[in-house]
């Protein structure tokens, strides 16, 4: 049994400095891929829903997270809530801010250019490769 040798903590800690820089190194870069992976995207996606919420008027023709779709008749301010018309028979139903998933009218909608196709790594498509793509296909 005495043959083995076994490094205590404070040994084996002497003995490799850039084992313990290495080791956080490598959770501060996992992190750091998590945080732009993740979170980031994320945060962004809610940034731009609570301003298409904030920028909702009256006449808005809107979708419902439930998918009740109907025209924002009035707003109250104070408490963040709606009526939303809907329906032939002119129903009105309070909601939220919060729970409106889209605003479907037009002129808030993203212009044509907007939404054109893009290729790998978000670049535009070239008109050329596109109409070439669907004389073959």
């Amino acid at each position: 049994m005495n043959g083995f040798i076994f490094l205590n903590s404070a040994e084996a800690a002497q003995s490799n400095p850039w084992g313990t820089a290495a080791m956080f190194g490598f959770w501060i870069l996992i992190f750091a891929a998590m945080y732009f992976i993740l979170i980031r995207p994320q945060r962004k996606k809610q940034k731009e829903e609570d301003a298409m919420r904030s920028s909702i008027e009256i006449g808005d023709d809107v979708t419902t997270i439930g998918g009740i779709v109907g025209k924002v008749i009035s707003m109250r301010e104070d408490d963040e809530t709606f009526v939303l018309e809907t329906g032939t028979d002119k129903t009105r139903i309070r909601f939220k801010k919060w729970a409106v998933s889209s605003v479907d009218t037009p002129e808030k909608q993203p212009k044509k250019e907007e939404t054109e196709k893009k290729g790998l790594f978000g670049r535009k498509k070239k008109a050329e490769d596109t109409e070439e793509k669907d004389d073959q296909g």
